[in-house]
């Protein structure tokens, strides 16, 4: 079987490691559809809250966070700095939901916190990682951990609130 290699992938300069968030539990989608300020549920507050200060605990540090504009996934965002995660936070319309989140990474140095949707999270492992698309999904409060090595893209993580906690 072929592997096809992303467009991505850039000198090991650029971008060390990437993490992957996807945003917590969401109030339900109203009449089946989805809303850009539907928040985290209480549920969802309190398991991000929850994951994100483990990982905190356990030595996860990023350089910065970028967000989807997305309620929930600022929200995650700003749980995230609070837990200690990142100094900083920029919000990016390329992370919302059917965005190109693949799109940021050419401007990106060090080590970075995506916060954002699925599939479009999940596909971007993919692509970096040249799995096939949709054969990754991350769970709500959940991450994939990245690290760039000679140009390629190398899974150090992939975690499910469960095996966080």
């Amino acid at each position: 079987m072929m592997v096809e290699r992303c467009s991505l992938c850039m000198p090991a300069s650029c971008l060390a490691e990437l993490v992957l968030l996807r945003h917590g539990i969401a109030e339900p989608r109203i009449e089946g559809r989805d809303h850009p300020d539907r928040g985290l549920t209480s549920e969802g507050l309190d398991r991000t809250e929850a994951v994100l200060a483990a990982l905190a605990h356990r030595g996860l540090r990023l350089d910065l966070l970028v967000s989807s504009p997305f309620r929930r996934a600022r929200e995650t965002a700003q749980i995230a700095l609070k837990a200690g995660l990142a100094p900083l936070l920029e919000i990016d319309n390329h992370l919302s939901p059917g965005g190109d989140a693949g799109g940021l990474l050419v401007s990106l140095r060090g080590r970075v916190g995506l916060v954002g949707h699925e599939p479009d999270l999940g596909n971007l492992a993919c692509q970096l990682t040249g799995l096939p698309r949709g054969a990754l999904k991350l769970k709500k409060a959940g991450l994939v951990r990245l690290r760039q090595s000679c140009g390629q893209w190398q899974f150090r993580a992939l975690l499910t609130p469960g095996l966080v906690l």
